[in-house]
């Protein structure tokens, strides 16, 4: 939605007042019907390095239903389009799990993937959420979704044919080639500091999080006006404890257990649960790390549920 010189300004403001490196990850998000050889060209003249392109799903009938604004076609286009103006870095979305998706439907959606080279995916299931106008059609049949059976014979699908293709799963929901694992998103996993800037954005100091107010016209007259435009928490140390856990756990890297132990004693039952889940071959044995198998990640909620500090 914004002109090429709004975000040459904002890219330009963050170049003054701070110090970043020369390799840095400049992602946009956009969507399929957003991408035009203008489009392109505007944002690479901007400095963007990197599109994250909202696909979700090449049938018609699933984007009519999802409202989404782009059709098949574009769907189909908009990655060969990007790539035709310098675009190599890309990562797209892909659903799983969607109603009336067959598993020849989802492997050909992979496969056309995979045949135009896109380095990085990220894939989540559809899930229902309570007063959705999808939670209405399911609740009154005029929609079936995929049954827990469905959903998971759809991801080891995407997970055997990614990786057979040199795709490798870095953290539960993405996957890329060497060296195409977005910068951004990992780290939120590896609990590293982030800064947000601007309505809804959330930023984390290792002690604190911070999220701004969603509202436009709200967020810009409280900082006109010098009044707070945010709401924080301090993360207790249990806080921090679980969120290592919750976060480390869905990625390739692990959750380092001296991190954890520098926090507080890992308390006894959490060692006997976790040698159970190496026993269950659903944790890698490795004393330094807590990595989960493949077995494992498919668990990946349980695990960490059950690695939690309570209170």
């Amino acid at each position: 939605m914004l002109e090429k010189s709004e975000i040459s300004s904002i890219l330009e403001t963050i170049q003054r007042n701070f110090e970043v490196t020369s390799t840095a990850e400049v992602t946009l998000e956009a969507n399929p019907d957003d991408i035009t050889e203008k489009t392109l060209l505007d944002w690479k003249a901007a400095g963007i390095t990197r599109l994250s392109i909202g696909l979700q799903s090449f049938k018609s009938e699933d984007l009519k239903w999802m409202n989404r604004a782009h059709t098949a076609e574009e769907a189909r286009t908009c990655v060969q389009l990007a790539q035709k103006y310098g675009f190599e870095n890309l990562t797209i979305d892909l659903m799983y799990g969607l109603p009336g998706l067959t598993e020849e439907q989802w492997k050909e959606h992979i496969q056309t993937v995979i045949d135009w080279g896109v380095p990085h995916i990220s894939s989540y299931c559809l899930t229902v959420e309570s007063d959705t106008a999808l939670h209405k059609w399911v609740a009154d049949a005029s929609i079936e979704v995929a049954d827990e059976e469905q959903q998971s014979r759809h991801f080891e699908i995407l997970l055997e044919m990614l990786e057979r293709n040199g795709i490798q799963q870095y953290e539960i929901s993405n996957f890329s080639r060497l060296g195409f694992e977005s910068k951004h998103n990992s780290n939120y996993w590896k609990g590293e500091w982030y800064l947000g800037v601007g309505p809804s954005a959330h930023s984390f100091n290792g002690l604190e999080r911070r999220w701004n107010i969603a509202n436009n016209h709200k967020y810009m007259n409280a900082l006109e006006k010098g009044e707070p435009y945010f709401e924080e928490e301090h993360l207790s140390v249990h806080d921090r404890f679980n969120e290592l856990i919750l976060t480390g756990l869905r990625t390739v890297y692990g959750v380092p257990v001296e991190k954890l132990s520098a926090l507080i004693e890992i308390p006894d039952e959490m060692h006997v649960k976790i040698t159970q889940f190496r026993e269950a071959q659903w944790l890698e044995d490795n004393e330094e790390l807590l990595v989960l198998t493949k077995e494992g990640r498919l668990r990946a909620d349980y695990i960490a549920s059950e690695l939690f500090l309570t209170n």
